[in-house]
């Protein structure tokens, strides 16, 4: 996914940044492809759970301030790519750029290895309406801005098929509405949920 999102967004920057763990393996591709450094400039703390699931935005942009701690003198002065597996609602993106550009960036690009997260997932991952979904009803210019980025580049969904090998087999409801079921009873079993 690294690698073709490399040829879809090859980016003049000075060092490809992972954020750990989610864009690991997708950012030494990236790297790999345009033949750029890469280096790990943000430190995880492995006791921080997933902020994205956390139930408020307070509680979110704590645990990305305590899970992650960049590094000073990788990011410093430098153009940085940084490399993740998702946008879901923007919060975490935006505050994992604000500490980048702390530390001193001259410029901050997100590369993101999946396609735009549009509807929510009904079959076990607990992402947000679609009202909270950054890209739902936003441009990518728009959300580039919301999350403070001097850059943001997404994976095609075409793309994302050619890097995992397949055409089909399985889910992209979240990247495109075509869910492979009925999800009529589904949503109105969350809505019922939530109220």
């Amino acid at each position: 996914m690294g690698e073709q999102l490399a040829n879809e967004h090859p980016l003049d920057v000075d060092v490809i940044i992972p954020v750990p763990d989610s864009g690991t393996v997708a950012g030494i591709g990236y790297a790999e492809t345009v033949k750029k450094p890469f280096a790990f400039g943000l430190l995880k703390n492995r006791y921080a759970g997933r902020t994205f699931i956390q139930p408020t935005q307070k509680i979110r942009e704590l645990g990305v301030r305590l899970k992650l701690n960049p590094i000073k003198e990788i990011i410093a002065g430098k153009k940085v790519a940084l490399v993740d597996d998702s946008i879901v609602r923007g919060t975490t993106s935006r505050k994992i750029i604000e500490m980048v550009r702390a530390s001193g960036a001259k410029e901050v690009h997100m590369l993101i290895t999946s396609p735009p997260v549009i509807k929510s997932c009904y079959y076990g991952i607990d992402t947000s309406g679609e009202e909270q979904l950054a890209a739902a009803e936003r441009e990518v210019k728009d959300i580039e801005k919301m999350i403070d980025a001097d850059s943001l580049h997404y994976l095609s969904i075409a793309g994302l098929y050619q890097s995992v090998g397949a055409k089909k087999g399985f889910c992209t409801a979240c990247f495109d509405g075509d869910y492979p079921i009925d999800i009529t009873e589904i949503k109105e079993m969350k809505k019922d949920q939530l109220e």
